[in-house]
């Protein structure tokens, strides 16, 4: 009997709760999501979920690691899924996320989380956003210490538990999100950044290739195209971040084949450069390409911005907003203070209303996004 208590007590105590929980896609659609978790040892990944507190039904990997992805399917609408995780004798607590809605869509965008620490986000979760997507420098880099890998996104994870184990994550990548060692003040001789962005795609669970990803809604006839693209002048020099994004490459090539073979009514181009650089890239390559979108969205200043270029709005992002400001000669509207994008889409509506609110909340900018441009050859 004393043997029976002593290895429950000792059960118990090594049982740790799973706390650093973290929601993304790796599918083309809000039909599935993943539940995303580490642990310090390798062991099976369960996850349990529902529509109630009960939960009911269950996903089991038996592969051992400590990097858990498991993808489970979103049966239902306007509804709140319950789910727990559990690795071995370690499990969760019951946390929650909404499941997609038919009626209102709501979209928050940050760019450069790795330089807004200690940001105080509670209006952002306020807002209650359905998805969350992050416009490059989700991190300070890879090398620094305690930083080292994937030890930097677990700890942009940890501060925001509540928010991440809440609401999808979709981040595009950025040049410090691959940085592998310093950057120095000229290209040394070796590779500062890690092209292929390893660590990142080990670590979150994105749709295609992941270093590039498409994502639709299509309740709200939306597509998202997130590009690899920043610090774009470095190419071809040991401070080359991205993969090619010159006319014809893959990336381009892959960009104009997801424009032209879409029914979406709304089309977000996604990616962590200066508008101005990317409409003029290449002899204007990616400029018709944007034209057949409805919007684009970087991260790429540490500033608010909205600009209009032969009728297409252009969007700048920073959750630490209080940088120089590199002003886009077509500005509209532009800010320099800690903020945030959100977007709302009702089913239906001939347009998407884009509001920039800082992080107390208040409305700094109000626009609205028109349906993508269609394009007929003669």
């Amino acid at each position: 009997m004393l043997r029976s208590l002593f290895l429950l007590l000792t059960t118990t105590l090594a049982a740790a709760p799973i706390e650093q929980v973290w929601l993304t896609h790796a599918s083309n659609d809000p039909s599935k999501i993943v539940i995303n978790w580490e642990t310090d040892t390798p062991d099976g990944s369960v996850v349990e979920f529902g529509t109630s507190a009960v939960l009911g039904w269950q996903v089991r990997l038996d592969e051992q690691v400590t990097l858990h992805h498991v993808e489970i399917p979103l049966e239902q609408r306007d509804v709140v899924y319950h789910y727990r995780v559990r690795s071995g004798g370690d499990a969760s607590e019951v946390f929650r996320f909404k499941g997609y809605p038919t009626k209102e869509l709501r979209i928050a965008m940050v760019g450069d989380w790795g330089f807004a620490k200690g940001k105080d986000l509670a209006s952002l979760m306020k807002d209650d956003p359905h998805l969350l997507v992050t416009l490059g420098g989700n991190v300070l880099d890879l090398h620094g210490k305690g930083r080292e890998g994937t030890k930097a996104f677990s700890a942009l994870i940890d501060q925001h538990r509540e928010l991440f184990r809440s609401t999808p994550l979709m981040p595009i990548l950025g040049n410090h999100d691959r940085e592998i060692t310093s950057r120095g003040p000229k290209p040394p001789a070796h590779a500062v950044y890690d092209v292929e962005a390893k660590a990142y795609r080990d670590f979150f669970a994105l749709p295609d290739v992941e270093w590039r990803w498409r994502f639709d809604i299509p309740d709200f006839s939306l597509r998202l195209l997130a590009l690899d693209a920043s610090h774009t002048k470095d190419l071809g020099t040991t401070w080359e971040t991205n993969h090619p994004i010159t006319a014809g490459s893959e990336q381009h090539a892959w960009f104009a084949s997801e424009a032209a073979h879409s029914d979406a009514a709304f089309m977000f181009t996604l990616n962590n450069e200066q508008n101005t650089l990317m409409r003029g890239y290449d002899q204007k390559a990616w400029l018709l390409l944007f034209e057949q979108t409805s919007a684009v969205f970087t991260g790429f200043g540490y500033f608010a911005e909205r600009t209009e270029f032969n009728g297409l709005p252009y969007f700048n992002t920073c959750l630490k907003g209080d940088g120089d400001l590199f002003k886009d000669p077509q500005s509209r509207f532009n800010a320099r203070e800690n903020h945030y994008l959100l977007l709302t889409l009702r089913a239906g509506a001939e347009t998407i209303t884009a509001q920039f609110k800082n992080l107390r909340g208040e409305v700094l900018d109000t626009s609205e996004i028109g349906k993508k441009r269609i394009w007929v050859c003669s």
